[in-house]
């Protein structure tokens, strides 16, 4: 039995398919994936001669999850930080230092990676945070399931439905729907009134609904529901004018924003739907 490690998604998908078949012989659900178990077992499984032998915490804070094989190479372990909290960062954090195990560990013995790493966002599909981070959200939170449970408009009640379903945090579970929704949608995280890092759909990039952080502070504006200090949460949404955040839209767009103060790191998560027809000037061409 072999595994198609041509592309993260592939090799995510067969893998989930076992899971799948095994579950459905014992008329359980497969959710959330026990990513230990299956990285323990994984070498035998598919009969590779350099098993995953231990997936313990480490009290290391320099990163989020490792990968380190011994000096013949022959044995890996992976690592989490312990106090990550989260069982579902620390359910990510498996699946993506898995990830690395099963399409990466022929290049390099030690893979250290932190949060920035694995919310690493768009970018060449060959980096291999990039094709970690999907073989986990593709194993985790297979596509077909995940589009069978958006059966209402999305917003923060529904993305936490699916997050306790696949045991991942609220990000990742939202992160997922960003990336195959056809709606014009824009995930933010931001705190002290800057945004942090946002994500944005495929339609939505295409009429230039999105933020570029990395390229400097980008304040969070004033008039919209993640600038008001007095809403916590608002987890079904408001409409608003798309000019509250891109001012420079046309006048007759709306958007609907949620808001979601999460856990106790302290950051907010915001949610913009725009609405179908929406455009934002000027719009972004790729290149």
């Amino acid at each position: 039995m072999s595994l198609d490690t041509s592309s993260p998604q592939r090799a995510a998908i067969q893998l989930y398919k076992f899971i799948e078949a095994f579950h459905a012989a014992f008329n359980s659900s497969p959710f959330p994936v026990a990513v230990e178990q299956i990285a323990l077992a994984i070498a035998e499984q598919f009969g590779w001669p350099d098993p995953i032998v231990a997936v313990e915490p480490a009290d290391v804070p320099t990163f989020e999850g490792a990968l380190m094989a011994n000096d013949r190479r022959d044995k890996w372990m992976i690592l989490y930080n312990g106090k990550l909290g989260s069982p579902g960062r620390i359910r990510f954090t498996l699946a993506h230092e898995l990830g690395h195990y099963v399409l990466h560990r022929v290049r390099r013995p030690t893979f250290e990676c932190g949060e920035k790493d694995m919310l690493s966002g768009r970018t060449d599909d060959k980096d291999l945070e990039v094709q970690a981070d999907k073989f986990a959200s593709y194993l985790l939170m297979p596509l077909g399931d995940y589009r069978q449970q958006i059966t209402a408009p999305v917003d923060f009640d529904l993305l936490g439905r699916c997050s306790d379903r696949y045991g991942v945090s609220l990000t990742a579970a939202a992160l997922k729907w960003i990336d195959f929704t056809d709606e014009k949608a824009v995930l933010i995280r931001h705190n002290d009134g800057f945004i942090d890092w946002s994500w944005s759909s495929e339609s939505a990039r295409e009429v230039g609904a999105f933020f570029k952080a990395s390229a400097g502070p980008v304040e969070i504006p004033a008039g919209s529901v993640a600038a008001d200090a007095t809403v916590r949460h608002h987890r079904a949404g408001i409409q608003l004018p798309l000019s509250v955040w891109w001012p420079k839209a046309e006048e007759d767009g709306m958007l609907r924003e949620m808001k979601i103060s999460a856990d106790q790191y302290g950051n907010v998560l915001t949610l913009l739907v725009l609405s179908r027809h929406a455009k934002v000037w000027p719009q972004w061409k790729p290149r």
